[in-house]
């Protein structure tokens, strides 16, 4: 493969199937897949097409990658969690089952210019692609340290990984099962300081993420953040993955996580608005630039609330 091929966009091929295997609560599946191993970048993601040719499912399902390795040409591992029967359907596939797949998706994480102390920030399975970009920080030079959790210690993903790996890693669960009790939000000050952070890394639930961000900003740290919305087409046709970012102009605009991330820089995201149309954000009815709405003396629109996505 070609330079120039390794540093094109996604393709959608049909993988093959290598191994299947059980990570306490969740899966995790290897696909023989050259093309899109050679592009991948840590952070972004595949959509697999689920139930087979004859299934009445017609959405793809999102996983972040999680690794990719040269073996058999180049292989791709996700992992997830069975949450219905399109998961449930991936499940039960087995070695040299062929799927459909399209790769690498979206935004990947941006690697600092100089070597920086990086935290690298997980919840449950959604700390997959943490793995794969502690490998890229490392080799330039970077220090690592993990914060992961889960509810309970079967839901912490990489806790073994981290702990041989990262510089330091602590472990957080709700039940108390392993590491310590409670929740990666609730020690993060505590890490941020011991660790020295210059650089958060975040994957995992929206709240979570805010959270990270609020926290992070306290300390003028900057937050690369892995956002998880629904997706329904991965390439930005459907605009189903939308929420509001604010531009490097000021301006906030409906961003869509699939092709404009998922990683966005957390502070520019704004978290309370998801789900919601915001009334200054660009495109919404009666939205004016702020230079014009300055020289009117006031919003422009009236309009101090929210539309619904649907509104």
């Amino acid at each position: 493969m070609t330079v120039a091929e390794t540093q094109a966009g996604p393709v959608q091929i049909r993988g093959t199937v290598l191994t299947v295997r059980r990570l306490d609560a969740y899966y995790a599946m290897t696909l023989i897949a050259p093309a899109i191993a050679a592009r991948f970048r840590p952070g972004q993601f595949v959509c697999i097409a689920v139930g087979g040719p004859a299934s009445s499912t017609l959405l793809s399902r999102a996983f972040s990658i999680h690794d990719v390795r040269s073996e058999h040409g180049g292989t791709v591992e996700f992992v997830f969690e069975v949450h219905g029967a399109g998961t449930q359907w991936l499940a039960e596939r087995r070695a040299r089952d062929v799927l459909d797949v399209t790769g690498p998706l979206g935004r990947p994480f941006p690697l600092p210019r100089d070597p920086a102390s990086c935290l690298l920030v997980g919840e449950g399975y959604a700390s997959a692609p943490l793995f794969s970009l502690a490998g890229r920080l490392r080799a330039r030079g970077s220090s690592i340290d993990f914060l992961l959790g889960g509810a309970t210690g079967e839901r912490v993903f990489g806790a073994l990984t981290a702990r041989r790996t990262g510089r330091s890693a602590t472990i957080t669960t709700e039940d108390g099962s392993l590491g310590i009790r409670g929740t990666v939000t609730d020690v993060l000050d505590q890490v941020v300081h011991e660790a020295r952070t210059e650089v958060v890394y975040a994957c995992g639930p929206m709240p979570v993420l805010r959270e990270v961000t609020a926290l992070a900003r306290r300390y003028d740290i900057p937050v690369q953040a892995a956002v998880e919305e629904a997706m329904a087409c991965g390439i930005g046709v459907c605009m189903a993955c939308v929420l509001p970012v604010v531009g490097s102009d000021g301006v906030t605009r409906m961003s869509r996580a699939c092709v404009d991330g998922p990683v966005f820089r957390g502070e520019q995201v704004r978290w309370d608005d998801r789900g919601t149309i915001p009334f200054d954000a660009f495109g919404a009815p009666g939205w004016e630039p702020r230079s014009r709405r300055a020289a009117a003396g006031g919003s422009g629109n009236g309009q101090h609330g929210r539309q619904s996505r649907g509104g």
